[in-house]
């Protein structure tokens, strides 16, 4: 637990961490608190009619250890991959619960998933089980010949063929399990990465990971729980963002999470969901927030009570952070981390650690510095990599079947990152871009994010992806793929309109030269923009005909 304290100093200086030898998330994140305070709300399920079901932590401990019984009569237990392929759903949750209590590891599978996708994490993690609805075994049907280790598919919404109704299943299995003695280190969870740059790679966590996001979270979330206090998230439990960042760490805590589900993100749902629940707590991805900005201010038509939001997964940039101190009150907190290793660095503006276009400082409990390729730390103002030091309880285990991955992940007891950053003179790190993302111009390294930010900024932008375009001259030039807001037509003016909005806020070496408007950006599961697409689609347009 993170120590209540007025200051940053004061909350580091009393910080330790205590990681007991046997530690089981699901004891932790539902069964102590069906023990002691049953009735206690854990998960409130918003239905597409407007209807709001909660279950409590007793009736969710109940159906998690039905699971568990099912998942142990199927002959599956202790270090075997369990995958859950759902929405946000109190079964999500149950399964979360289930999977721990038996020592098995959670395997996380967002629905927008194609066939490839998921016969990758299928195969590559061996998983045995899978717990689905009938669209996603639908989909599995598809490709189950090439699962081999796959041997149970359960259905949460009726029997379909090859697959089993776990609802009939739980009918009939005991309420009562006894939760498998873990330790700390035990494998718990496994969330793929999300595949940016290269095939995803397996991250495997143990069981203190959940453990060791708490005080992140409470630190991004100002000293949460508080009286009134309600967790909600768009992001996909399947990703990290959405099941390390709320779901897991706000149930340990006690704090009840709202699951809601929509297949693509709407800034209007979103503001009536919050307002109409009193929503409290609050992560939103930054391109979310972004999408939210653009929407315009819900002063006038949504009565909205947040007390926090939180945001990570990429760059938030001063534009999106300005916007919500002067339209909506609050000041995003916004955190860091990786699959891997999450909420490492972090801001909490009601102890004053916040600066616009920063991502914070290190978190408590937590070792993180910008680093050169020797393992030093840089000096203030010197871009690096941003690398953590070892052991850390976020921290994984390492890569599913790929020891020398790795390996190479590691530079002495550093975690790197693959991310660049900027410490300032008073230990604010500042997100520069991905190693692959910078880009080298005129001899100038050069982050997309703030370029993309500013882009934002703009009127007529909804959402930009920056590259660096092959150049002659420069090596690369700076181009930019804009998406434009709803009934925004582009032409060449609108280009150079934007062009000079980038020069005039950020420099002259920076504005994109080249302006090319796009139906849509793609993006991961996880929210983030997807470079590699736009650079491989730069470099087709600058390399000479006929090769």
């Amino acid at each position: 637990m993170l120590p209540t304290a007025a200051t940053f100093d004061d909350v580091m200086r009393r910080f330790r961490w205590i990681v007991p030898t046997r530690y089981n998330i699901g004891v932790d994140v539902c069964h102590k608190w069906a023990t002691f305070e049953p009735d206690r709300p854990a998960i409130l399920h918003a239905h597409l009619d407007g209807t709001v079901e909660t279950w409590s932590f007793g009736r969710l401990s109940k159906a998690a250890n039905r699971f568990a019984n099912v998942l142990r009569a199927h002959g599956l237990g202790r270090g075997d991959r369990v995958a859950i392929l759902l929405p946000q759903s109190p079964e999500t949750a149950f399964a979360h619960v289930g999977i721990y209590s038996a020592g098995a590891v959670a395997l996380p599978l967002a629905e927008v998933f194609g066939v490839e996708a998921l016969s990758h994490r299928l195969t590559d993690s061996g998983a045995r089980a899978v717990v689905t609805h009938r669209a996603g075994a639908a989909e599995i049907a598809e490709i189950r010949a090439l699962l081999p280790d796959l041997g149970t598919v359960f259905t949460v919404d009726g029997p379909t063929d090859g697959a089993i109704d776990l609802s009939r299943e739980m009918e009939r299995a005991s309420e009562s399990f006894e939760p498998v003695a873990t330790r700390a280190d035990d494998p718990a969870l496994m969330i793929y990465t999300s595949g940016t740059t290269g095939a995803p790679k397996g991250a495997l966590h143990g069981h203190r990971v959940v453990l060791g996001h708490v005080p992140g979270v409470q630190y991004a979330h100002e000293f949460l729980p508080r009286s009134g206090d309600l967790a909600w998230t768009p992001a996909d439990w399947a990703w990290a963002g959405g099941l390390l960042n709320i779901l897991l760490p706000c149930l340990s805590l006690g704090v009840p999470v709202m699951a809601a589900r929509f297949e693509h993100f709407d800034p209007e749902f979103t503001w009536d969901l919050i307002a109409r629940h009193r929503i409290r707590n609050a992560f939103v991805p930054p391109t979310a927030m972004k999408l939210l900005r653009g929407a315009g201010s819900p002063r006038g038509r949504h009565a909205i009570d947040l007390r926090t939001i939180a945001s990570a997964g990429e760059a938030l940039g001063r534009e999106t952070y300005e916007w919500a101190r002067a339209e909506l009150g609050l000041t995003i907190n916004e955190f860091y981390g990786q699959t891997e290793c999450n909420l490492v660095l972090g801001s909490s503006a009601e102890i004053g650690v916040t600066r616009a276009g920063a991502i914070g400082k290190a978190t408590p409990g937590h070792r993180v510095a910008v680093i050169d390729g020797e393992g030093r730390p840089t000096r203030p103002g010197d871009t690096g990599q941003i690398a953590v030091m070892r052991p850390d309880p976020v921290m994984f285990l390492g890569y599913w079947n790929q020891p020398e991955a790795t390996a190479a992940k590691f530079l002495g007891d550093w975690m790197t990152t693959g991310d660049q950053g900027i410490v300032d003179e008073d230990g604010y790190v500042f997100f520069v871009g991905r190693d692959d993302d910078l880009i080298t111009s005129s001899g100038y390294r050069i982050g997309p994010s703030e370029i993309e930010d500013c882009l934002a900024g703009h009127s007529a932008v909804a959402l930009a992806a920056v590259v660096g375009k092959p150049d002659p001259l420069r090596t690369e030039i700076v181009k930019a793929y804009v998406k434009l807001a709803p009934g925004v037509v582009g032409d060449a003016e609108l280009a150079a309109k934007i062009r000079a909005h980038v020069r005039n806020r950020l420099s002259a070496h920076e504005y994109p030269r080249e302006i090319e408007f796009v139906a849509e950006i793609p993006l991961t599961t996880s929210g983030k923009v997807i470079r590699r697409f736009f650079r491989e689609r730069a470099r087709g347009e600058a390399a000479p005909r006929g090769q």
